[in-house]
């Protein structure tokens, strides 16, 4: 048995574990939950975990509303945000790899009471998504099985999100090792499927498919119809489409209770995500933007789970290519799956860690003897029959209703990350500690969470504005309470807790802060030298390694 599990089993057991060797990671685990992901599952959650619909069919929508200007910038802010963010995450994360880690990681150093409310927007936000992405995994057959789009399926959607639904249930069946490995071979194909667009697209925009009439294209629908559209109210509506695209970036962090050795997984997931910005967002979406008009009839319907009006394929049909549009149909299917899945990771680990804090039934609590959270997963998995709704008559208005509750709740999550990180940094100098203390320190310092909390602010400021004054439209209270709904929501947990806790005073005090609970190091001064250790070999490498090991 390695040490990690010595240490491991002892603290389930009850006993007490110690660690002698400087040699080996000086790491303890998260009672209850089992650490079985690895380092591969954790680069693959930070690559591809939450590339689905967002990406592929929502930012179709973002094309027609903005322009291809508008949607390249936006989602180059929200990349940096989440960039800012994932590293301040990874900082606490690789730290402190507790359960509910973005909920707690608020309750320690902002104010429990915001925590209590974060936990529950984060929990809510997922529980709303998970039937929503079963329904676009229905609907997305429709592109096989209603060819000519009569709005009647040769096979009802009920059938397909009843066999979703039992496709997630059996992987998480297996608990978190079968989140893991789904994740990792879905996430491969998601990955291969961006960078096999990110070619075709180059190839299409300079004219080399032979069946695409338009021959080279280059610029052109950047001068016509033009890079912008709806002036400043276009390039704000394109920052909501852009953070449910971005959403689940940050479950890198909260899957660090699960991992098996988090101080080196995390950081190197944590570099990851600023490849996967690049990539298969801007790179992608630039291209898209060169060779889909944003004038395109079809993008205006470019939304939920009608995939034959998503953008990437609508590329493929332009060009005239007949078997691709298939093809990455199909992707779209497996990544609206992938996300579903990740739905659930997320809401269960959440809720579980707030009733093992009291901040919920003690009954959600309970974890089985493989780290499954059951009582709460087969509540999040009935939560799911709510895309049944939809099979009403006046399902859709229901459905809108749920899904306005996790139209903000990204930018909640992503500011209070950053903030509670520049509290963090704040209460660890008060210790005497410095960054040399740290496993991984933010690549950006606490001058990125600044940034990132500044951008979140700004990102909520938009889309007030675009939801008080639509595009084309005049001012609507439905309309407004249905983007601007998670608002109110997150104040009244607020404010509920502080009520019924009769919790007056307003955040929590630095010298109240313990920066050393929730360590997974049982020996810091062994853990330092370590550390050091480590740090000595690295100064002896060459740069170009220094630079890969800063970068990847």
């Amino acid at each position: 048995m390695g040490l990690n599990e010595k240490v491991g089993s002892d603290l389930e057991s009850g006993s007490p574990g110690s660690v002698t060797s400087p040699h080996q990671d000086i790491e303890v685990g998260e009672q209850g939950l089992k650490r079985n992901l690895k380092g591969r599952h954790m680069q693959m959650i930070a690559i591809g975990g939450s590339i689905g619909a967002g990406l592929f069919v929502g930012s179709g929508s973002a094309l027609n509303s903005g322009g291809p200007g508008s949607l390249v910038i936006d989602f180059m802010i929200i990349g940096m945000m989440l960039l800012f963010t994932v590293n301040a995450l990874g900082e606490l994360a690789a730290l402190y790899p507790v359960a509910g880690s973005f909920y707690n990681y608020s309750i320690r150093f902002i104010d429990p009471a915001w925590g209590f409310a974060m936990g529950w927007n984060y929990a809510m936000n997922w529980l709303v998504v998970l039937p929503f992405e079963l329904t676009v995994a229905g609907v997305t057959i429709a592109f096989w099985t209603d060819k000519d789009g009569s709005g009647n399926p040769s096979v009802d959607v009920g059938v397909w999100i009843t066999i979703f639904l039992v496709l997630v249930c059996a992987i998480n069946f297996f608990g978190v090792k079968g989140y893991g490995e789904v994740e990792f071979v879905l996430g491969c194909i998601k990955v291969l499927a961006v960078i096999g667009f990110i070619i075709l697209g180059v190839i299409i925009d300079c004219g080399g498919v032979p069946t695409d009439t338009r021959g080279y294209i280059g610029a052109k629908y950047w001068h016509h119809p033009g890079a912008f559209k709806n002036g400043f109210k276009g390039f704000c509506s394109v920052f909501v489409t852009a953070s449910f695209a971005f959403g689940g970036t940050e479950l890198v962090g909260l899957a660090a209770a699960e991992a098996a050795n988090p101080r080196k997984s995390i950081p190197k997931a944590t570099k990851q995500v600023f490849w996967r910005i690049a990539l298969f967002y801007v790179i992608s979406l630039f291209l898209l933007g060169l060779i889909v008009p944003s004038d395109n009839e079809n993008l205006s319907s470019a939304s939920g789970g009608n995939t034959r009006y998503s953008p990437f394929v609508l590329s493929f049909q332009l060009a005239g290519i007949k078997v691709l549009p298939s093809i990455f149909n199909a992707v779209i299917t497996i990544s609206v799956i992938s996300v579903a899945n990740s739905c659930t990771f997320a809401s269960t680990r959440t809720i579980q860690a707030l009733c093992a804090n009291g901040m919920g039934p003690a009954i959600g609590a309970k974890v089985d003897k493989k780290g499954r959270p059951w009582v709460v997963l087969i509540v999040v998995l009935l939560f799911g029959c709510l895309a049944y709704i939809n099979e009403a008559k006046d399902g859709g208005t229901v459905f809108n209703w749920l899904l306005s509750l996790s139209g903000l709740s990204n930018f909640f999550t992503w500011g209070s990350v950053c903030f509670a990180h520049i509290r963090f940094r704040s209460a660890w100098k008060a210790a005497g500690r410095t960054t040399d203390d740290l496993p991984f320190a933010a690549m950006f310092g606490t001058i990125g969470s600044w940034l990132g909390l500044g951008l979140n602010i700004l990102c909520l400021i938009a889309q007030f504005y675009v939801a008080l004054w639509p595009i084309g439209g005049k001012p609507d209270a439905q309309a407004f309470f249905q983007s601007y709904l998670a608002a109110p929501i997150v104040i009244a947990f607020f404010v509920g807790y502080k009520i019924y806790y009769r919790q007056w005073s307003i955040g929590v005090k630095l010298s109240d802060i313990d920066v050393d609970a929730g360590r997974r190091e049982v020996d810091f001064v062994a853990f330092r030298a370590e550390l050091d250790a480590e740090r000595a070999e690295k100064a002896t490498w060459p740069a170009w390694k220094r630079y890969w090991d800063f970068w990847f």
